[in-house]
């Protein structure tokens, strides 16, 4: 069965898968890493493109981009944090709907969460609009880690990934996690996704990408002769 957004006959059934599968019902890496992490997950069908799509389909595509950068700028919060309201959808919510309300929803989220708007006011404008869960980590829990901009690895190290699940928001998809690879570029460091999002820090780390045969990833599922390059930083990296 293929996930449609934005509703239709196959609704209902992409909610039942949900809850069947993933968001935590029914797989156990999904109650920490989400529905959003969908890299390697079966039973999702084919990515369609729309090579004629426009930027946006309806006025209020528009307006939530607006808002949202509004809100980004403004400090009202910082970019890992807006990508976590979007992880933290209800699981049906998240694969049944559209790209922009993934943006609605996780600025309705973060400004009711901040008490910029209570959750009255909001459904004086948009009733009964779903809200995404609370955040289930606190800021104690998060690693705190030096700032360093110094690379450990250089190109060409074999590397593997930290097999390290968090119940937070993390850059590191769960298929690479206990995986073999190589650094194939060095990249300037920047801000841990994790510590951003949960205690509004920016501590640099060193970013690399990295490159991983598909055969190494997805064993006899994959395509043959394939590579994939991920974009990884050093904490989530060990020497292979």
């Amino acid at each position: 069965m293929s996930a449609k957004k934005g509703g239709g006959s196959s609704t209902e059934q992409t909610r039942r898968f949900a809850q069947g599968h993933v968001g935590g019902l029914g797989c156990e890496d999904a109650l920490v890493d989400g529905v959003h992490d969908l890299g390697g997950m079966e039973g999702f069908g084919p990515v369609h493109v729309d090579p004629d799509e426009p930027r946006f389909r309806h006025d209020w595509e528009a307006r939530t981009f607006a808002v949202a950068g509004g809100a980004l700028t403004a400090g009202g919060f910082n970019t890992p944090q807006f990508r976590h309201a979007i992880e933290r959808m209800e699981p049906g919510h998240y694969l049944t709907s559209s790209y922009y309300e993934h943006w609605l929803t996780a600025v309705a989220t973060l400004l009711v969460e901040a008490g910029t708007i209570s959750r009255d006011e909001l459904d004086a404008r948009a009733e009964g609009w779903p809200l995404s869960h609370p955040v289930a980590v606190d800021p104690g829990s998060v690693d705190v880690m030096t700032p360093h901009d110094t690379p450990e690895f250089i190109v060409g190290d074999a590397v593997r990934v930290r097999d390290v699940h968090f119940a937070g928001h993390t850059r590191c998809p769960r298929y690479v996690r206990g995986r073999r690879g190589v650094i194939v570029r060095v990249d300037p460091p920047a801000p841990i996704p994790e510590i951003e999002a949960h205690r509004g820090e920016r501590v640099l780390d060193p970013n690399y990408s990295v490159r991983f045969d598909a055969g190494e990833l997805w064993r006899d599922a994959s395509e043959p002769n394939a590579l994939v390059h991920v974009d990884l930083y050093e904490r989530y990296l060990e020497p292979a």
